[in-house]
């Protein structure tokens, strides 16, 4: 083999050992990129998968929440309409109470509601047709155990039941429906205290 053979051969196998050393650096560069990445990817699935539970978990955490709501506003509905039902059914019941039993709830009404000034009282025509002969007297009693004076007027009011007391021009409406009305608010205000308070 000539000297330049040899050295042409020479240079050609250092640049195999020098290729080869450079593609097993290459190689292994390339290995350690794919590991690294693979890490990489590893980790944000994991968090992904971590993300995914809390969401799933928030999201749940919702939908027991919205159901929860959904339920106390059925409860708090059935129970307005409950105590609607009982009002009504207690109006009702007053309605058609006997003339005694009637007049027997007007004068405990009317022992609550009198003041101790000068006023009238005014009935309904026709509860005026059918009161007591001695209900006049129960109403004087009443106003005097409060320290007043009351007048039974004989001018019917257009009400349907119960009484107007008249103190000064300032009327107190005391009819069976305005009387269970204030009464159904401060049920109402019960139940909300129960429920959310």
């Amino acid at each position: 083999m000539t000297g330049l053979e040899k050295i042409t051969s020479q240079i050609l196998e250092e640049a195999k050992t020098s290729a080869a050393m450079k593609l097993e650096t290459a190689q292994k560069q390339a290995d350690d990129i794919l590991a690294k990445a693979r890490e990489e990817c590893a980790a944000m699935e994991a968090e992904a998968a971590e993300k995914n539970a809390v969401l799933k978990e928030n999201y749940a955490g919702r939908i027991k929440s919205s159901a929860e709501q959904q339920r106390r506003t059925a409860i708090l509905r059935a129970k307005q309409e409950m105590i609607s039902e009982v009002i009504a059914q207690a109006y009702v019941t007053l309605r058609q109470l006997d003339t005694e039993g009637y007049f027997r709830t007007m004068e405990r009404i009317l022992k609550t509601y009198v003041l101790a000034e000068t006023g009238e009282i005014y009935f309904s025509a026709e509860d005026l047709s059918r009161m007591p002969s001695d209900f006049e007297e129960k109403i004087i009693a009443a106003e005097a155990a409060k320290g007043g004076s009351l007048v039974l007027s004989k001018e019917p009011k257009a009400i349907e039941d119960g009484f107007i007391l008249v103190y000064g021009g300032i009327e107190e409406n005391c009819t069976l429906k305005a009387l269970l009305d204030a009464k159904k608010d401060e049920l109402q205000d019960k139940v909300n205290e129960i429920l959310f308070l």
